[in-house]
């Protein structure tokens, strides 16, 4: 086993290992079915669902249906909390509405944008590893536990309180934050439907103001449902507001920046118009009151990751 495989096996024990924690402090006040808190089994299921998944995702070495999976765990783990949790209140509905809504659109875009493109490049790799594929599908249980979390905890525990003004603040940002990803996906998915801008990137629109509008929207959206879930949760299982923090670490640090960072480097490292781009476009977070600049005149079309 080279140095991957066994760093692929240790992300595999890591993964469980948080989930576990994560179905431990997001368990306190936590409706119960029988004995056994239904948020832990909802943390099961999202576990299982993956393994389940990888099985024929494995055996044919594909990655088509991994975001699908993803989004349809959201949905599930939020059905199963509505179904075996306390009746559902405002607050209830409103976080199990926000988290629907997100999953269904962001598992479905995409999903079609893999089946259109006819693979995934972060995978071309590692479904070719056993732990390493395995170790992604586990990677993304935990994804699902730890963003989902607060929103679940919430929707479990019993002691219900009325929505306020704190929660217009919630909705506010998760509304703003929605509607910068579906943006920033719809304007990149428009451009790069058209032929002439095969080997171009995008520069225009939200992505002149941040090189990863659509994260940017992520990021917004997730401290949104923390701000809805907030009131409802009590002791450890406050533990679980650590998902916008979970989400902005992974995708600033781990699997999203850096990776997409990485490829438009090897694609257009050294071209003037990319360079001048990078110089001029913050990586993720916009400058606020400093409008972006335009492309230089003298600089070619550019290059969209």
């Amino acid at each position: 086993m080279d140095a991957a495989e066994r760093l692929a096996r240790t992300t595999v024990w890591v993964a469980v290992a948080l989930g576990v924690v994560a179905a431990v402090v997001g368990s306190q006040g936590s409706a119960r079915l029988g004995a056994v808190p239904v948020f832990a089994l909802v943390v099961a299921l999202t576990f299982a669902v993956q393994w389940l998944a990888f099985i024929p995702a494995w055996r044919q070495r594909s990655e088509r249906f991994y975001d699908l999976t993803g989004g349809l765990t959201y949905l599930a783990a939020v059905a199963t909390a509505l179904a075996l949790g306390p009746p559902p209140d405002a607050r209830a509905w409103l976080l199990a509405a926000v988290v629907t809504v997100w999953a269904a659109r962001l598992g479905t875009f995409l999903a079609r944008r893999v089946r259109r493109a006819g693979h995934d490049g972060r995978f071309d790799a590692i479904k070719q590893s056993g732990w390493r594929f395995l170790a992604a599908w586990t990677l993304q249980g935990l994804w699902v536990t730890l963003t989902a979390g607060a929103a679940l905890a919430a929707l479990l525990h019993p002691d219900r309180q009325a929505l306020a003004g704190s929660d217009a603040v919630g909705l506010g940002l998760w509304i703003v934050g929605f509607a910068v990803e579906v943006s920033a996906d719809w304007q990149k998915a428009r451009f790069r439907a058209q032929p002439e801008n095969r080997d171009r990137f995008l520069t225009t629109g939200l992505w002149a103001w941040s090189r990863h509008p659509n994260y940017v929207g992520e990021i917004a959206l997730w401290v949104g449902v923390a701000v809805l879930a907030a009131p409802a949760l009590r002791g450890w299982s406050l533990l679980t507001l650590v998902s916008p923090v979970f989400v902005a670490v992974l995708l600033i640090r781990v699997s999203g920046v850096p990776l997409l960072e990485q490829r438009a480097d090897r694609r257009w490292g050294g071209q003037p118009a990319y360079e001048a781009y990078k110089r001029r476009t913050p990586v993720l977070w916009p400058r606020w009151g400093r409008a972006p600049g335009p492309p230089a005149a003298t600089d070619p079309p550019a290059p969209a990751p």
